[in-house]
């Protein structure tokens, strides 16, 4: 079921298997999608990545993500575009920028625990319902539904990952991970953020550390690393363009944080991306 309204605003939703899993792998211009497995035993590959899902798990994906399926039982997706209703200029109604999208190099996965899923379920029945009506309330009631959806995703995840209480220190968190995402080709050094954000980089290690996360650094190494392993598989980009498009002066730094980071060079890791996808043809 799709809703596609006068200026080309959509939202797509559909129980999908291995039989229509193929949309997993279309990249739409300026979306966000959301699955939520409703079975065991699923295995897609995310940018080179295997991710196994279980049943009542969901996972946030943006138009970047790269998604190949492997194993697909039943899962329920959902995908919209920003015109029908853009997470950025209405964060403060969801609350989900720099959390469930747009948070550095992080795959946002979520589990429904038991005491929560029927709530879950009765808003897709709301979903599926209102999608058949074509009425002058229908995208209203579309989006009403679309934000509690995602409400709903982020107050799980919040919990998941241990946020700090303080809304002001969750407040910088989220938007620390929304600057990397911006600014992480340009800027690679904690201090560049912490000046945005008007802090020190102390207080960002010690707000860090408060939730037993990842360090600011490791984050900001983390979301170049995962954008030159996009280059460097899906494009035929030479090392040495992917180096200054993701902010290295030289191809010789860029080769040496990406062989510390990845173990082998960049022209390694091409050439074996390379053969893997000759083997699969």
């Amino acid at each position: 079921m799709k809703f596609i309204g006068k200026t080309n605003e959509f939202i797509d939703l559909a129980t999908i298997d291995h039989t229509t899993c193929g949309v997993l792998q279309e990249v739409v211009e300026s979306s966000l999608t959301i699955l939520w497995f409703q079975t065991d035993h699923n295995l897609l590959i995310i940018d080179g990545k295997e991710e196994r899902f279980t049943k009542n798990q969901i996972v946030f994906l943006t138009e970047f993500h790269r998604v190949v399926p492997r194993r697909i039982g039943e899962v329920r997706f959902l995908r919209f575009n920003r015109p029908f209703y853009c997470i950025l200029d209405n964060d403060s109604e969801v609350g989900c920028k720099g959390v469930l999208f747009f948070g550095a190099a992080q795959l946002p996965i979520v589990r429904i625990p038991e005491a929560e899923l029927v709530k879950f379920e009765t808003l897709w029945k709301m979903f599926t319902i209102e999608m058949e009506f074509n009425d002058n309330l229908q995208i209203e009631m579309l989006q009403m539904m679309l934000k509690r959806y995602i409400i709903l995703g982020t107050r799980l995840y919040k919990l998941d990952q241990n946020y700090p209480p303080e809304k002001k220190e969750t407040d910088l968190i989220r938007e620390f991970n929304f600057l990397v995402e911006q600014h992480f080709r340009a800027h690679h050094n904690v201090a560049d953020y912490a000046r945005m954000l008007y802090k020190s980089p102390k207080t960002l290690s010690n707000i860090f550390s408060k939730v037993n996360s990842k360090t600011p650094l490791q984050y900001i190494q983390e979301r170049i690393m995962l954008e030159a392993r996009r280059l460097l598989r899906h494009t035929d980009k030479p090392v040495k363009e992917i180096a200054y498009e993701i902010g290295f002066d030289s191809i010789q730094s860029f080769s040496r944080f990406f062989k510390k980071q990845e173990g082998i060079s960049p022209s390694e890791y091409k050439g074996k991306e390379v053969s893997i996808k000759i083997a699969n043809t």
